[in-house]
């Protein structure tokens, strides 16, 4: 009898991008049409963190801005291409946590090329701030793609070690 979809790699990665795309673009959505952030500007929400509404039209942390309206197509072409190759890895891996942050980070990576054709830029909203610092503003997909990048590299160091003693 076999697994269960869900039970193996490729299933868990597939469930894991749907739930991360769905929160993405609800958040948005919510961000845009329910709080109204774009008129607002911004909200402080706790004395660290802020809802401010960011249309971004570059990349990480503002890069390659100056691509004007190609940009979007760019970004986007770029996007959905490592999100095919993003799949092709979570379907060949054998690691219930490769996969899940694979299908967090292609889910994440789909959530803001869904902004770039729907907006012509990327929704961000979430800003975080304490003691005159101040970080990037950023969304639901941004913090999935840094988190699950951060586990993926702990996951090799730490792999890294065990096959070094073996």
């Amino acid at each position: 009898m076999s697994k269960p979809l869900i039970a193996r790699p490729f299933g868990l990665g597939a469930l894991v991008l749907m739930l991360t795309l769905s929160a993405d673009q609800l958040s948005k959505y919510w961000i845009l049409y329910g709080l109204n952030l774009p008129d607002k500007g911004s909200i402080a929400i706790l004395p660290f963190l802020n809802f401010s509404m960011v249309w971004n039209h570059a990349v990480t942390f503002g890069m390659f801005g100056g691509l004007g309206g190609a940009g979007r197509i760019v970004f986007s072409v770029i996007a959905l291409a490592v999100a095919c190759i993003l799949l092709v890895w979570m379907a060949r891996t054998p690691s219930r946590l490769t996969a899940a942050c694979v299908g967090a980070i292609t889910g994440g990576a789909i959530g803001n090329v869904m902004d770039r054709v729907r907006y012509g830029a990327v929704v961000d909203f979430i800003h975080a701030h304490a003691f005159g610092w101040s970080w990037y503003v950023f969304n639901v997909a941004d913090s999935a793609i840094v988190c699950s990048v951060c586990v993926l590299l702990v996951q090799n160091v730490l792999m890294g070690k065990d096959h070094q003693t073996t």
